[in-house]
Order: structure tokens, then C-alpha cells, then sequence
């Protein structure tokens, strides 16, 4: 037990020093016509924009395509780099025993850890996105009426028996 507890200590200074250098990540990308440059940090957010001289030949239109795609590719990139530092952390974890393997009787609640769905990229009122909505995250089949207004003169409150 007390080289699991070594294990798990390791562990936990690589995940700090992952964090560390994680925090640090910057990512940027530039416009195929060489127009946009941004920079995002760590979380995907725009920390520096840079345009070219010739910038006002772009409608707004043309422009707001070009940032838009310039900061989604520096975000991937960004993504793909923290990817790429936990990677190990990662692998050092799936050799680790799992809890249920070490306390008998305990399920293995890895298998419940629900899945991510993957993040849209389209615009806010796409139909990408009006598909999105159609389709609810979730839905509960096995469920039970229950009548929230009973009459008046039946409801009692916290005095009432069913508590």
C-alpha cells in the first residue's frame, strides 16, 4: 500500500508540473492570405491580433470569415499541444491499479464517466447548430407523474403526513 501511496504522490508533482508548463501554452496562426495573425493562450482565448497593411481591401464580411477561422486554428493548435504534454500523464494513469482493483467490492465506475460530445464549430443560428438543439442532450424515459398542484384544503405542508 505505501508504494501505491508513492505511486499516487508522483503522480500528483507530474500533474502539477503538467499544469504548470499547460498554463504557459500559447498557440498562434495565421490567414492563408497572410492578412490575420492571432495568438490564443492555454484556454483558447485571443490574447493578440495582428493585421496586415492591406487589411481594408477585406469587406467586414471577409474579415470576420478570416478572424473567425484564423483563431479557431490557433485554438486547435493550442489544444493539440496540451494534448500532446498530458499525453504521458495519461499512459502513467492507465498503468496505475484502478481504485476498484484495490478496495474489494467496489464497482469499476469508469465505465460510467459519461462521453464529451464534440463542440460545434458553426456559427450561432447555423442549421449545424439547429440540429444540435433539436436533438435533447438528454431525455429520461423511466419516470413517475407526480400532480404538483393538489387541491387547496388537501395540502398541509410540512405538516403533512407523507413527510
Amino acid at each position: 500500500m505505501s508504494d501505491l501511496l508513492e505511486t499516487f504522490r508522483q503522480q500528483m508533482r507530474t500533474v502539477a508540473e503538467a499544469q504548470r508548463q499547460r498554463v504557459q501554452l500559447t498557440a498562434s496562426a495565421t490567414s492563408p492570405d497572410k492578412r490575420v495573425t492571432v495568438t490564443v493562450n492555454a484556454n483558447g482565448v485571443v490574447i493578440d491580433t495582428k493585421f496586415s497593411s492591406d487589411i481594408d481591401e477585406l469587406t467586414y464580411e471577409a474579415l470576420a470569415r478570416t478572424f473567425t477561422r484564423t483563431t479557431q486554428a490557433a485554438a486547435a493548435e493550442v489544444a493539440r499541444k496540451t494534448a500532446d504534454l498530458t499525453a504521458p500523464l495519461i499512459d502513467q494513469r492507465a498503468r496505475l491499479p484502478k481504485l476498484s482493483d484495490v478496495i474489494e467490492g467496489l464497482p469499476d465506475l469508469d465505465a460510467e464517466v459519461p462521453l464529451e460530445p464534440p463542440v460545434s464549430l458553426a456559427a450561432p443560428g447555423s442549421p449545424e447548430r439547429a440540429e444540435d438543439e433539436a436533438d435533447p442532450v438528454m431525455t429520461f424515459t423511466d419516470v413517475e407523474q407526480y400532480e404538483h398542484h393538489r387541491k387547496r384544503e388537501q395540502a398541509r405542508g410540512v405538516t403533512d403526513s407523507s413527510w
